[in-house]
């Protein structure tokens, strides 16, 4: 039976961040694709502002004490902090644990309805002991973790569809067999040292819309079959665009809604819980780039409400 809406979690904060002008992360994004969606789809989605703050017992599922301490209070060094790509604030440290706890509801509410979206998340780049690439904490595996400790999941998959390889991801999921990690990057992009996952696809610069979905077809056919998850967390990255300033593929946007689309169609097709998070995307015009992120809502709209 369809659903009749697609839970949405959001909260301002997540837009909510002063940086200086030429800064290369688009922060207005979430907010202008909560606005769209919203204006779209307005009678198909519902809406669950993040109430809390992730809690120091959730990030120590998957981070070193000391790297939580220092972030949250603000000893954490200037290095560390240009390696992360944002300065210090204490409105950062705000809306870090928003975002990792939109993450955390976004499972919890797909555990009920087959599927949410959160409007932020995807920070695969954070590694247990530090940050980097615009990534404080791997809201990705602190999700997954939370799961298997609830006994809401047994074994999760996350399904990384960002443009850049999953690093952190891998690193922070390598000791738990409960969680298998697919990472379906650009080979040649950030980060320079990859990382392990239990599953990487490098594609080539400039691969384009029908190699892209053939890869992603089999990559996820085969992972779902080997693994047998009874939950997916997928990372919905757009920064695999044409036009994305820091992505290298070809992909259209047509070819995102079909990646989209297919990843929820087979969630939906197999019973799969599958909480999906938005990921990277760096194209300056944010009217194009939530055009782009908009996609996923597209997506979730049509596999999993009018259908």
């Amino acid at each position: 039976m369809p659903l009749k809406t697609i839970p949405i979690v959001f909260h301002p904060i997540y837009s909510q961040l002063k940086l200086a002008r030429n800064h290369r992360f688009p922060i207005e994004k979430y907010q202008a694709l909560k606005d769209s969606a919203c204006h779209l789809f307005a009678e198909k989605l519902t809406t669950h502002l993040v109430q809390e703050k992730a809690s120091i017992d959730m990030l120590s599922l998957v981070h070193k004490d000391k790297y939580i301490n220092d972030f949250l209070s603000g000893r954490i060094s200037e290095k560390e902090m240009k390696r992360i790509g944002f300065p210090w604030t204490q409105q950062f440290v705000d809306r870090t644990l928003t975002a990792v706890a939109g993450t955390i509801e976004a499972t919890q509410l797909a555990s009920t309805n087959g599927i949410a979206l959160n409007f932020t998340g995807g920070y695969h780049h954070a590694h247990p002991e530090f940050g980097s690439g615009f990534c404080v904490f791997n809201d990705l595996v602190i999700a997954a973790k939370s799961l298997l400790r609830e006994h809401s999941a047994s074994r999760v998959l996350i399904f990384d569809c960002d443009v850049h390889q999953g690093d952190g991801t891998a690193v922070c999921a390598e000791s738990d067999s409960n969680i298998f990690t697919v990472s379906m990057h650009c080979d040649k992009n950030f980060p320079a040292r990859k990382q392990q996952s239990d599953w990487d696809i490098g594609l080539n610069k400039h691969t384009s819309d029908d190699e892209y979905l053939q890869n992603l077809a089999s990559t996820f056919d085969a992972a779902v079959t080997s693994f047998k998850p009874d939950f997916i967390i997928y990372d919905a990255g757009v920064d695999i665009h044409i036009d994305d300033d820091l992505g290298l593929l070809n992909v259209s946007t047509e070819g995102i809604f079909q990646r989209d689309a297919f990843i929820f169609e087979q969630a939906k097709s197999l019973d799969i819980p599958i909480a999906a998070v938005i990921g990277g995307g760096y194209q300056r015009d944010i009217d194009a780039l939530t055009q782009q992120h908009l996609q996923l809502v597209k997506a979730a709209v049509q596999v999993f409400v009018n259908n």
